[in-house]
C-alpha cells in the first residue's frame, strides 16, 4: 500500500482495494470529505453536499455489504457527486438557476443516479453547472464561479465544470457530465482530465421530450481514460425507456488495453475547418502531433466537410432549448439568464423548413465523418481554441482577432464535432509556458467508444500529461 493520499488514488485502485477489503469505504470517504473541506471553498465545484455524518453512514453500509460477501458493483464504495442538472433522490436540483433557488429535494432518482447507486457509488452531493447547462463556462447566481485548480483566477470550463474541477483537485475519484456543445470536453481540457462525449445512446437518459435525439448526451469523466472507462461501464447499457441505447455488455467497456500507436493512423486537423485558434493552443497541439509521430503513429492532414456544421448545430441546439424550457419559461420567465431566454425564443421561431434542413445536413456530416474514419482510427483536433479564460468573462468574445456575437460561437470546436454524431474524447494534450493545460479532442468511430478510450489511454501514455496534480 502506498503512502500517497487516498484522494489521489485512481478510481480503479480505490475500487479494487475496497473490494479486496484492503481499504474500507469509510477511509476512502473520510479522505475525500477532508479534501473537499480543504479546497472546495476556493474552487466551488461541489454543491449541496451531504453532511459528513450522513456521508460516512453511506460508507459504513458499503463496508457492511463487503463484509457480508454481497455482490459488489464496479464503483462500490466510491464517493461521487452528480451534475446539478440531474435529479438525485434527497438532493435539490437547482439547474444553477435563480428560477430554481430553494428547490426541494428530489424524491426520485434520475436514470443516471439510479445506475450510479446500483454500481455501488456513494452520492454525496452535486457538482456545479451554469444555468441549465448553458455555455462552456460554469458560473451561476447560486453557487458562484467554478475555477480550474491549475489557476484559481481562471474558469474550469462548463457546463460540467464542477465535475472536472472536483476531479482535478482530488475531491472526487469519478464524476459524470453531459454534453451538447462541449460541456464534457471544454472542462476536461481546462482541468487536465479526461472527458468522453460518447456515441449517442451509450448512456441512457430519462430526460423529457425527444428521446430519439442524438444531440445532448451523458458521459463519464476521470483523471485518465481508464477511470473514465470504469465509470462508463457502470452507467451505460440497454434501457427499455431509451430508444437509442445499444450497449449490451457494459462491463467490457472497462477492459482497456492501450493500443499500439505504431498501428494507428490519425487524421489531424489544426482548426476544424478554419476556426480561430490561439497561438499558444496551436503550439501545444503541434507539439502533441510531433510526440505521437515519435511514438510511431501515422498522422495525416484530413477532416470532414464542416461547411454547414455551425448552422445545423445552432438550429438543433436552440430548438432543444425551446422543447425543454418552453413550459417553465411561459409560466414564469423571471430568474432566467438572458442567454437562456434568447435560446428558448430562437428555438420557438424555428420553422419546419429550418429543422428539416438541419437534420438533413446532420445526416450528410455524419456520413462524411464515417467515411473519413473508415480509413483512419480517429480524427484529432484541439479540444478548445483557447486556454482557460479569466473568471471575469461570461464567455470568450474573441479569438485571434475575430469577435463573436453569441456565447456559443467560441464553442464551435466542440459544436462541429457534436454535429457529426460521433463519439469524442478529450484527454490531456500538453501545457503552455505559463503552466495552463491544453486538451486533445479525439473523435472515434460510431459505437467505437471502447476502442476510442483505448486509443486515448495510449495517447496519455505517449504524452505523459495525465495524472499531473495542481499546486493547490
Amino acid at each position: 500500500m502506498t503512502a500517497e493520499p487516498l484522494y489521489w488514488w485512481s478510481a480503479r485502485d480505490l475500487a479494487a482495494a475496497i473490494r479486496r477489503r484492503e481499504l474500507s469505504a469509510r477511509e476512502v470517504m473520510r479522505a475525500h470529505l477532508d479534501r473537499i473541506e480543504e479546497v472546495n471553498d476556493r474552487i466551488r465545484a461541489v454543491v449541496s453536499p451531504l453532511p459528513a455524518s450522513a456521508a460516512l453512514r453511506l460508507a459504513d453500509e458499503a463496508d457492511r455489504a463487503a463484509a457480508r460477501g454481497d455482490a459488489l458493483g464496479p464503483l462500490h464504495g466510491l464517493p461521487t457527486a452528480v451534475k446539478d442538472l440531474m435529479d438525485v433522490r434527497g438532493f435539490p436540483t437547482t439547474h444553477g438557476s435563480a428560477a430554481h433557488a430553494g428547490a426541494p429535494p428530489a424524491t426520485v432518482d434520475s436514470v443516471l443516479a439510479a445506475r450510479l447507486r446500483a454500481a455501488g457509488a456513494l452520492i454525496i452531493g452535486k457538482t456545479n453547472t451554469p444555468e441549465h447547462g448553458l455555455g462552456t463556462l460554469t458560473f451561476n447566481p447560486l453557487f458562484g464561479t467554478t475555477v480550474t485548480p491549475w489557476d484559481l483566477t481562471r474558469h474550469a470550463g462548463g457546463s460540467s465544470g464542477g465535475a472536472a474541477a472536483a476531479l482535478a483537485a482530488g475531491m472526487l475519484p469519478i464524476a459524470d457530465g453531459s454534453d451538447s456543445g462541449g460541456s464534457l470536453r471544454y472542462p476536461a481540457a481546462f482541468c487536465n482530465v479526461a472527458g468522453l462525449r460518447p456515441t449517442p445512446g451509450t448512456v441512457p437518459s430519462g430526460r423529457r421530450g425527444d428521446g430519439w435525439s442524438p444531440h445532448a448526451v451523458l458521459g463519464p469523466m476521470g483523471r485518465d481514460c481508464a477511470d473514465a472507462a470504469l465509470l462508463l461501464s457502470a452507467i451505460s447499457g440497454l434501457d427499455p425507456g431509451w430508444p437509442l441505447s445499444w450497449v449490451e455488455d457494459p462491463g467490457a467497456l472497462a477492459d482497456l488495453e492501450p493500443v499500439d500507436l505504431s498501428r494507428v493512423r490519425l487524421a489531424w486537423s489544426a482548426d476544424a475547418g478554419g476556426l480561430e485558434v490561439s497561438a499558444e493552443v496551436r503550439q501545444v497541439h503541434a507539439a502533441a502531433r510531433a510526440a505521437l509521430v515519435r511514438a510511431g503513429a501515422t498522422v495525416v492532414d484530413a477532416e470532414p466537410d464542416f461547411t454547414h456544421a455551425d448552422r445545423l448545430w445552432e438550429t438543433v441546439e436552440t430548438f432543444e432549448f425551446f422543447a425543454g424550457g418552453r413550459s417553465d419559461v411561459d409560466a414564469d420567465p423571471g430568474g432566467y439568464r438572458p442567454d437562456y431566454l434568447r435560446n428558448v425564443e430562437q428555438g420557438r421561431r424555428t420553422t419546419a423548413a429550418d429543422l428539416a434542413e438541419a437534420l438533413a445536413r446532420r445526416t450528410d456530416l455524419f456520413r462524411d465523418t464515417a467515411r473519413l474514419l473508415a480509413d483512419h482510427d480517429a480524427l484529432v483536433l484541439p479540444a478548445a481554441p483557447v486556454v482557460p479564460p479569466p473568471v471575469e468573462v461570461e464567455w470568450v468574445e474573441a479569438v485571434g482577432g475575430v469577435a463573436y456575437d453569441r456565447y456559443f460561437r467560441w464553442q464551435r470546436m466542440a459544436n462541429r464535432i457534436t454535429a457529426t454524431g460521433h463519439p469524442a474524447l478529450v484527454t490531456p494534450g500538453g501545457w503552455t509556458p505559463a503552466g495552463l493545460p491544453v486538451g486533445l479532442q479525439v473523435v472515434g468511430r460510431y459505437r467505437g467508444d471502447r476502442r476510442l478510450l483505448s486509443l486515448g489511454a495510449a495517447i496519455e501514455r505517449a504524452l505523459g500529461h495525465a495524472g499531473r496534480r495542481p499546486p493547490l
